[in-house]
């Protein structure tokens, strides 16, 4: 492999706030020397999850093995993970007369035709099914563990405590027709298109608009290319959404 030039696009904040909780984690274990600094190895995973380079390339990038460079993921994926919030932390902060935004997509995966699991008709591949809860605006505020992408939106939104929790603080949640039947607070459109009564169409018109800013929840998490293709072991997948979550929310809080 030939090393080259090239550029990484996050902040420089980013890489050092990842610097110190690699270094503070190296404090913890008492192993304060490594063939990479802590900065660099933030780079080298930053670089990972951003551009979905494999390890092979960028541990020769960084002149390390690939297994050196898998361990260096794996660590500071592991550090990142632990700083996540959890799902209630985020939704103390909505007030009276706000809502949330609750959708769920695929990440796509690298599986053969025989892991039916892993497959989602909806999306037509195989893949993990991610749920997210977000702000008005698109910011998440929360991403949850990643199940077989052939589980329904709604089941996994019950499974991971979803619905019970906004439910419990009177939170008012807007999702797409998968989560119709959900009740509590969610809010979902009608059924039908032009046999809809003129105010059902404009309700489902009005419902549309303010929902459509989740999107952005997941192109942002998306913009971290590891997960468009994810190559790693689908057990790995949950804890690469939860660290990328903690590298969205120190963009957000940076």
């Amino acid at each position: 492999m030939v090393p080259y030039p090239s550029m990484l696009d996050v902040p420089y904040e980013l890489v050092e706030h990842v610097s110190w909780l690699i270094y503070a984690r190296r404090r913890e274990l008492n192993s304060p020397w490594r063939k990479l600094g802590c900065f660099k190895q933030a780079l080298l995973v930053l670089a990972h999850l951003r551009k979905n380079e494999t390890l092979a390339q960028v541990g020769a990038g960084f002149g390390v093995s690939e297994a050196t460079a898998w361990r260096y993921v794996d660590e500071t994926i592991e550090v990142l993970a632990s700083w996540a919030p959890g799902l209630h932390e985020p939704l103390t902060g909505p007030g009276e007369g706000d809502f949330v935004i609750v959708d769920g997509t695929v990440i796509p995966t690298d599986r053969v035709a025989a892991d039916e699991p892993y497959y989602s008709q909806k999306h037509k591949k195989h893949g993990m099914n991610v749920q997210v809860i977000a702000r008005p605006d698109g910011t998440p505020l929360w991403f949850s563990r990643a199940t077989p992408g052939r589980t329904h939106d709604l089941t996994a939104a019950r499974a991971h405590g979803i619905v019970q929790a906004c439910l419990t603080r009177q939170i008012l949640v807007l999702a797409d027709r998968a989560y119709q039947g959900a009740g509590a607070t969610v809010r979902t459109p009608y059924y039908g298109h032009r046999e809809l009564p003129e105010h059902y169409q404009q309700y489902n018109l009005d419902h549309a608009r303010l929902r459509a800013p989740g999107e952005r929840a997941f192109a942002r998490l998306k913009s971290w290319r590891l997960l468009r293709q994810a190559r790693c072991s689908t057990n790995r997948i949950g804890r690469t959404v939860t660290a990328i979550h903690t590298l969205l929310t120190c963009e957000y809080t940076g």
